[in-house]
């Protein structure tokens, strides 16, 4: 079983490849920040590294430098640049390849597959130190906000909160909460596929042909009482998506 470790600190890009990956019927693990590495080689040494370049805590260069000087695991950098010096800086600090966001994901799995072939048997890094993580503070919506209700949840569109029944916010990330927004404000009606791909497209990220799928997933698993049988966001065969509640406002 291939097992590949996913280091990006955007979630939707995560899931994304975690999406194409296990279709491959390959394992994944994630990591959203360097201080996140260690940890999950510590849990599972992974075949080979997908590492983003750019992260909030550390250079992927010089991480993939250290990576490096301790195990041959194979990695490929993913990252928005496409310069002829990151290219080559990155190839020269250890990264086996190197793909350019936005990619198409066949062939991401294509340079996976050839850089798998190519690598040998990898052995265990050296583990990073993983400082303590320090919570967000949760945003205080105030009462002349635009919030809306819906099966019991409370969305609140200015302060971009939302809460479950009994007033347990509940975390989303940008493209999330752009997509649920877009829901409330148009319940019950069937939503395209490209509706709902051009309205996350606002939030000024990376897009790709599966975002929506990967999306409707995420936010299905964070307010469907049952994900796999969806009763909020249903499935619209051949048409898009709807959302299926009564939205009120507050």
């Amino acid at each position: 079983m291939v097992r590949i470790l996913i280091v990006d600190d955007d979630a939707d890009v995560r899931d994304l490849l975690r999406f194409e990956l296990e279709a491959q019927g390959w394992t994944t693990r994630e990591a959203a920040c360097a201080a996140e590495i260690g940890p999950a080689l510590h849990h599972d040494t992974p075949d080979l590294i997908l590492l983003d370049l750019r992260l909030p805590d550390g250079d992927g260069l010089a991480i993939a430098q250290r990576l490096r000087a301790g195990s041959q695991i194979p990695i490929i950098m993913l990252t928005g640049l496409g310069g002829d010096i990151d290219r080559i800086l990155g190839l020269e600090m250890g990264a086996d390849d190197y793909v350019v966001k936005p990619f198409n994901p066949r062939e991401l799995i294509a340079r996976i597959k050839a850089v798998l072939r190519r690598s040998g048997p990898a052995r265990p890094p050296a583990l990073m130190p993983v400082p303590d993580p320090v919570p967000d503070p949760a945003p205080d919506p105030a009462p002349d906000h635009d919030r809306r209700g819906f099966a019991g949840w409370t969305i609140d569109l200015d302060a971009r909160v939302l809460e479950r029944p009994g007033n347990a916010p509940v975390a989303l990330t940008n493209a999330e909460f752009l997509l649920l927004e877009t829901f409330v404000q148009a319940p019950r009606r069937v939503l395209s596929r490209d509706q709902l791909l051009e309205r996350t497209r606002t939030d000024g990220g990376e897009v790709f042909d599966r975002t929506i799928d990967v999306l409707i997933l995420r936010l299905r698993r964070k307010i469907e009482p049952n994900p796999k049988a969806p009763t909020l966001i249903r499935t619209e065969r051949g048409a898009g998506y709807v959302f299926d509640a009564d939205v009120s406002r507050l």
